[in-house]
């Protein structure tokens, strides 16, 4: 993961004033926050976030590759 180095802020600055990392995050789409001089926290925004559900398609096809995979395990359960 690449972090932009303007996204970067001090734990304590960040407890601080939590708006300035909250106003970062949107413009930016993402906040680092510091601790120990290491990045420790990555704040995002929310909406940038993708679903994680997979549709009807997706998990058909997944089943099916499972089922290639494992066929031999599956052909055994089956007697």
């Amino acid at each position: 993961m690449r972090i932009d180095t303007n996204t970067m802020i001090p734990m304590t600055e960040a407890n601080r004033n939590f708006s300035k990392v909250a106003r970062m995050v949107d413009e930016k789409g993402a906040a680092v926050i510091m601790k120990n001089n290491r990045p420790r926290y990555l704040i995002l925004n929310f909406d940038t976030l993708e679903d994680g559900t997979a549709g009807d398609e997706e998990v058909e096809a997944i089943s099916k590759k499972l089922m290639q995979q494992n066929r031999t395990a599956y052909e055994v359960l089956a007697k």
